[in-house]
């Protein structure tokens, strides 16, 4: 501990305390309490929930997914390179520019992409495995500096009638620019786990 300080014929001397100190030691967080690695058990701490449980949906119910994300010119080129996809509408300025649109074009699976991943901590959080795509739509293009807002709306879920913590929950995502405008729309089958799997009778016909 330190202890104070007097000044003896113009120079600082260290005056020991007279009474002990003692300092509580210091300890990690593991030697105090469990570790929990489980996703549910780190829920319950007060986190926000990430996914849900097929209980928890709710046909017709609509989720405004939250933060948006403004694609930059560098999200588009990384992500063509990374992928092979040089077509030059999304890489090169000139050629975009002679084309129908004027500028680039960010490249479609990049939109899907970050559409679907701005959806996971409202819809598949806690899936075991994303089933299908289906009815992928661009009907309008994503321009660089475009922000992108998704949504995703539950169409349907059912309960497995052979596994019983389990069921399938299909949802219709759409995403639009800063504008309101529809750049990219489909609908995705998730299988998700139960919450209690003992609960009611099994329904639908999901194996």
């Amino acid at each position: 501990c330190p202890g104070s300080w007097r000044r003896l014929k113009g120079r600082p001397e260290a005056v020991t305390p007279s009474i002990p100190c003692h300092r509580r030691p210091e300890r990690h967080m593991s030697e105090t309490q469990t570790f929990e690695t489980e996703q549910a058990a780190r829920e319950a701490s007060g986190a926000h929930p990430y996914g849900r449980y097929l209980e928890e949906f709710e046909v017709g119910a609509v989720y405004k997914h939250w933060p948006a994300k403004t694609v930059t010119e560098s999200d588009d080129h990384l992500f063509c390179l990374i992928t092979m996809n040089h077509h030059p509408l999304h890489l090169n300025d000139v050629y975009a520019a002679k084309s129908q649109q004027g500028r680039n074009v960010v490249v479609g699976p990049l939109v899907y992409s970050l559409a679907l991943g701005m959806s996971v901590s409202d819809v598949s959080g806690k899936a075991i495995a994303n089933l299908a795509t289906e009815e992928l739509k661009h009907p309008a293009p994503v321009f660089h500096g475009d922000t992108l807002y998704c949504e995703s709306e539950v169409l349907e879920k059912k309960e497995s009638r052979s596994k019983p913590d389990r069921g399938t929950v299909k949802v219709h995502t759409r995403v639009l620019n800063q504008d309101g405008v529809l750049v990219a729309e489909f609908k995705r089958l998730v299988l998700v786990p139960r919450r209690d799997p003992g609960a009611g009778a099994a329904k639908g016909n999901v194996e």
